[in-house]
C-alpha cells in the first residue's frame, strides 16, 4: 500500500480509493432500494426477511461498510500536509471502528433473521418473529449498533471538516457525505421513501469524494486544487 505522504505522486492510491468510494456509494443506494418492506411481525414480513432480496440488500450494505475506510485512505492521502490531515486521520479511525462494530449486527440481520423467518414461513407461526427483537434490540446488539452509527456520524463530521480545512477542495465538498453519515441512524426510523432518498444522498456524497480524488490524481481532468468557496 503506498505511503499517504507520497500518494499525490502515486495516482494508484487515489484511483483505487475512488473506486472503493464509488462502489460503496452505489451499494449504499442499492441497499434500501432492494430491501423488501413489510410488517415484520406478520407472515408477510417473514416471507420478506426469508427472501433473496433481503440477504442481497444487507450484504450490499456490509460490503459498502468494508469499502468505506478503504476509500478514506485515499482522502487522507489527498489532504496530508494540510490542516485537514489530522481530522482526516481521525475520520479514518472512526470509520474503521464503526465498520467493525456494524458488521456483526448486520450479520445477525442477514443470517439470524433470515433463519428465524424461514422457520416461521415453514411452520406458519408468526410468533417466531418475536425472536427478531432479541437479535436486534437486546442490550448488547443494540449498544454495538448504536456505537457503530455514532462512529459513522463522527466520520461524516470529520471528513467534512478535513476537506473544508485542507484548502485542496471546495469547502462544501464534504457536506453531502457528512450529512449522509450523520443521518444514517435517524433514517432507519423513516419509511421506505425516506430510506431510499437517504440512500441516494449517500451515493451522491460518496461519488463527489470519488470524483475529487480522481481530479487529484496526476492525469486526472483537473489536477490543480479546487479553490475554496
Amino acid at each position: 500500500m503506498p505511503d499517504p505522504t507520497t500518494a499525490e505522486r502515486d495516482p494508484r492510491t487515489l484511483r483505487w480509493a475512488a473506486a472503493a468510494l464509488t462502489t460503496a456509494g452505489v451499494l449504499l443506494a442499492l441497499y434500501p432500494a432492494l430491501r423488501p418492506y413489510s410488517d415484520e411481525t406478520t407472515l408477510d414480513g417473514a416471507h420478506a426477511m426469508a427472501s433473496g432480496r433481503w440477504a442481497l440488500s444487507h450484504l450490499a450494505g456490509m460490503l459498502a461498510f468494508i469499502l468505506l475506510p478503504l476509500g478514506l485512505i485515499g482522502v487522507r492521502a489527498a489532504v496530508t500536509g494540510t490542516p485537514g490531515g489530522r481530522p482526516m486521520t481521525a475520520a479514518f479511525l472512526t470509520a474503521w471502528f464503526g465498520a467493525g462494530l456494524a458488521l456483526p449486527y448486520y450479520g445477525g440481520e442477514v443470517f439470524g433473521l433470515q433463519a428465524i423467518s424461514e422457520e416461521s414461513v415453514r411452520t406458519g407461526d408468526a410468533g417466531l418473529l418475536t425472536l427478531a427483537d432479541s437479535v436486534r434490540m437486546d442490550a448488547v446488539p443494540a449498544t454495538v449498533f448504536g456505537l457503530a452509527m455514532l462512529l459513522f456520524a463522527a466520520t461524516g463530521v470529520l471528513v467534512a471538516l478535513a476537506l473544508a480545512r485542507s484548502g485542496r477542495a471546495a469547502r462544501w465538498l464534504g457536506l453531502p457525505f457528512g450529512a449522509a453519515l450523520v443521518l444514517y441512524l435517524p433514517q432507519f426510523f423513516g419509511g421506505p421513501p425516506v430510506r431510499i432518498a437517504h440512500g441516494l444522498l449517500t451515493a451522491v456524497g460518496f461519488l463527489l469524494l470519488a470524483r475529487w480524488l480522481l481530479t487529484r490524481a496526476p492525469g486526472g481532468d483537473a489536477e490543480q486544487s479546487a479553490p475554496p468557496v
